[in-house]
């Protein structure tokens, strides 16, 4: 009888199936027709917000050389139609359902986490932390250490659910932020969001997304992603998930190996509906030629 592979990894108290999950933003109820969400390791639907908010002016999205730029917004119906219909929708499969926050204020986030995680449905938190902090001069939660550990430390005494904190790129040391997130009271880190980015249309002279900016996302952006979870894993025993540039099994193993647990696919799934699953049998494929029996161990295994 031929052993079976383990493929199992922990955030916190929480148990997934397998490490493979997507990036939240890049996942909605209609792809069911394209993958069956119970062969996915967790379910992240797009950040919600406390307020519906329409998002940002168009074009939201534009393409790059080995990637693209958007700036979507957290376009949100709110946090009551998340209740009410999100949830309900999501909660139907046998996977576990990680709801992501975003928020204005530090106030907010615990208020939204104090609601959703005491809900009965939902598994684990994934705070966006990458958001800006309107009462922080527009600047990121997750770019100010002190502030990171401040929320991080507010919300984990509203809720014992699993809390995972969504780190942004664009900061000079993410390790001071993971250090920061870690000591607070996050279970998990994703590492990371996307990397601010512009692109000019030289015809018009004009940005080629609405909002000027946006965030750089794809193949383009993983040796950067890969480099900051082996820097996160150096300063924190904490699981990771790898995200950012995930196109194939190979590419999730390449994080893991750098010092993720799990990773989040994102991109790819605009491009081939069915990457999430297509990763997960990669990474099976792998396993199997490399005769690992539990994907927990090749979680930083890189040889420097």
């Amino acid at each position: 009888m031929i052993a079976q592979r383990k493929m199992g990894i922990s955030i916190g108290s929480l148990t997934l199936p397998n490490p493979v999950m997507p990036a939240s933003g890049a996942f909605g109820p209609e792809m069911h027709e394209a993958l069956d969400f119970n062969k996915i390791g967790a379910i992240i639907p797009k950040s919600i917000t406390k307020h519906p908010q329409p998002g940002n002016n168009t074009p939201r999205v534009c393409e790059t050389y080995a990637g693209m730029i958007n700036s979507i917004g957290i376009q949100s119906k709110g946090l009551d139609a998340y209740l009410a219909k999100t949830i309900p929708e999501f909660s139907a499969y046998d996977v576990p359902l990680i709801s992501s926050i975003s928020a204005e204020s530090i106030d907010e986030f615990v208020e939204m986490s104090d609601v959703l995680g005491n809900h009965p449905d939902i598994d684990a938190l994934e705070l966006n932390i990458s958001c800006p902090n309107l009462k922080g001069d527009g600047h990121a939660f997750g770019m100010d250490a002190d502030v990171t550990y401040e929320l991080m430390q507010r919300v984990r005494k509203v809720t014992d659910v699993p809390l995972i904190a969504k780190l942004t790129p664009n900061v000079t040391s993410i390790q001071e932020i993971a250090k920061a997130a870690d000591e607070g009271g996050a279970d998990a880190l994703t590492v990371a969001n996307t990397i601010l980015a512009m692109a000019i249309d030289t015809e018009s002279r004009k940005p080629m997304v609405g909002n000027v900016m946006g965030g750089l996302s794809g193949p383009a952006v993983k040796p950067i992603m890969v480099r900051m979870i082996y820097q996160t894993s150096q300063v924190t025993n904490l699981p990771i998930i790898g995200c950012g540039g995930v196109m194939n099994g190979n590419d999730a193993i390449e994080m893991i190996i750098a010092g993720a647990s799990a990773v989040q696919v994102g991109t790819a799934s605009f491009i081939t509906p069915t990457a999430l699953t297509d990763v997960i049998e990669e990474i099976r494929d792998y396993m199997e030629r490399h005769d690992i029996m539990d994907i927990n161990d090749l979680t930083a295994t890189v040889e420097v």
